[in-house]
């Protein structure tokens, strides 16, 4: 048996004195992320952040020492303005970057929340374009995604448009019938009055209109419509006040959180199953290049659909230029979307709706009376129903969406289906079938489908996923950034867009 006597334990003095105090230079090492983020920071313009600052009064931290901090602050999940503060207090990194400044949650904030207001996106841009000088990112191949994020808002406190017309119209009703029973009792009493226009209100009119009955009614008998006037007088012109003051912050959205209105209710995939839940939210849509983020945009859309042309938008006012190819998803394959990108000659890999049903051989082996099957003579401009009839065309239809995009829709219908035996596969119609054709979508349509299953597509098709999915896989699971922290659009730009830095610093330095 080892006798207790033998045991070593290394010195352990909690007050000894060095003659030379350790430097943290020394104690970070030489490969370590914070020294990678620093050198990146270092190289920034901070001009426009500079700029932001008024001078005068007692001497303020540095733009960049505060830029550091916060940056590094993400890198490490690390995103409440108290345990950024906790951290430059205790984490020997954080002291390093700060250089024993000693900023504390409210100042952080502040920084956050007001001085990278309208001038992060541009420091992010610099990052961005170091990435491609030193060869990580290739701007002319992008790929294209979008994912919700939870607001930071009571998921209880909603207003949805249909209700607020709902309730505006209830008014509009009711006053319109206490003033036709007005009428009916005190008709004298209103004969000077001129006629309302019940259609254009606002909560003056209501107020006097609601005056001006209880005026006409004050010397005839208490019933149920006068005791309701008394409460119209208390409550209506206010609350109409409210519904016009909602419908200002609803905008084209469908609804909005009280607690951050601009914040909109989305549909977000809460676990693996899918069982989505309706939760305020925002709509963030990226451009990745070799897992980096090249460019973010946040829209109210809670569909994709919408979100493309102003995401790309973005992307040429931030690099003064557009990818030269981009591959996304069915969730962008509109004939807005793809028009767009035809109009500026970008070569687009996105799928449509029923791509993936096109390729499934059981498919393909059965039989379908779907119009896209039946054949259309291009020169006479007629199709052919599947008895053989020709389909000829008998009008255009145009819709124009709320972008003020329009849509030609060809329609043609068959000469006779009495009798046909098809008929019940067919259509089930009770006239003659009409089919509704957008050549201009089919002609797109096919476009994509030649580029997606060309050898290219099929690269793209298998890089996509890989590309951009798993980015916002590392954020959600790895970064555990699954809800926002600020609000309000400005706010929630700035924090989504710190995520996204402190993803491209973080495989930078791995890779370094």
């Amino acid at each position: 048996m080892q006798s207790s006597t033998n045991i070593r334990f290394k010195n352990y003095t909690q007050q000894q004195l060095s003659l030379l105090p350790p430097s943290l230079e020394e104690l970070i090492e030489e490969n370590h992320p914070v020294r990678v983020i620093n050198q990146v920071i270092d190289r920034l313009d901070l001009q426009p952040l500079i700029k932001k600052y008024k001078g005068g009064g007692t001497s303020s931290y540095h733009p960049r020492m505060m830029l550091k901090v916060l940056v590094y602050a993400y890198v490490n999940n690390i995103y409440s303005s108290r345990k950024i503060e906790a951290a430059i207090k205790e984490n020997i990194h954080f002291m390093w970057l700060a250089a024993f400044n000693r900023p504390d949650h409210n100042t952080i904030n502040r920084f956050r929340s007001d001085r990278l207001k309208g001038v992060f996106k541009e420091i992010f841009t610099q990052v961005v374009m170091m990435l491609v000088e030193s060869g990580h990112i290739d701007l002319q191949k992008v790929y294209l995604d979008g994912t919700k994020i939870e607001a930071n808002a009571n998921k209880y406190t909603f207003v949805w448009s249909k209700s607020v017309q709902r309730y505006k119209n209830g008014i509009k009703k009711q006053l319109e019938e206490l003033w036709q029973y007005a009428e009916s009792v005190a008709k004298e009493e209103l004969s000077m009055e001129k006629p309302i226009d019940f259609e254009k209100l606002d909560a003056k009119k209501i107020e006097n209109t609601i005056e001006t009955i209880n005026n006409a009614l004050k010397d005839k008998p208490i019933d149920k419509k006068k005791q309701k006037l008394n409460y119209a007088k208390k409550n209506w012109a206010r609350n109409y006040e409210k519904y016009q003051e909602q419908e200002e912050i609803l905008g084209e959205r469908n609804s909005y959180s009280k607690t951050d209105t601009d914040a909109t209710f989305m549909r977000m995939k809460d676990d693996h199953m899918k069982n989505g839940q309706l939760k305020a939210g925002y709509n963030f849509q990226i451009s990745t290049s070799n897992q980096y983020v090249v460019n973010y945009t946040n829209h109210h859309n809670p569909t994709d659909t919408k979100t493309l042309i102003p995401h790309l938008e973005e992307f040429n006012k931030q690099f003064q230029t557009l990818p030269k190819e981009l591959t996304a998803d069915a969730g962008y394959g509109s004939e807005e979307n793809y028009e767009y990108l035809e109009n500026k000659e970008i070569e687009a890999y996105v799928k449509y709706n029923y791509f993936h049903m096109e390729q499934h051989k059981k498919r393909k082996a059965t039989p379908d009376f779907h119009q896209d099957k039946l054949y259309y003579n291009e020169q006479e401009d007629y199709y052919v129903c599947p008895m053989g009839q020709r389909m000829h065309k008998i009008g255009i239809r145009k819709t124009t969406n709320e972008n003020g995009f329009t849509q030609e829709l060809h329609l043609y219908q068959a000469q006779n289906c009495n009798a046909c035996p098809l008929r019940g596969m067919c259509h089930k119609s009770k006239k003659n079938r009409i089919i509704q054709v957008n050549h201009k979508l089919k002609r797109y349509k096919a476009k994509a489908k030649n580029l997606l299953l060309s050898e290219k597509g099929k690269e793209h098709r298998s890089q996509r996923p890989v590309d951009v999915e798993a980015v916002f896989g590392n954020i959600k699971q790895n970064k555990k950034f699954t809800r926002l922290n600020l609000r309000g659009n400005e706010k929630v730009e700035i924090e989504i867009g710190l995520v996204y830095l402190s993803h491209n610093l973080l495989k930078y330095a791995r890779t370094a």
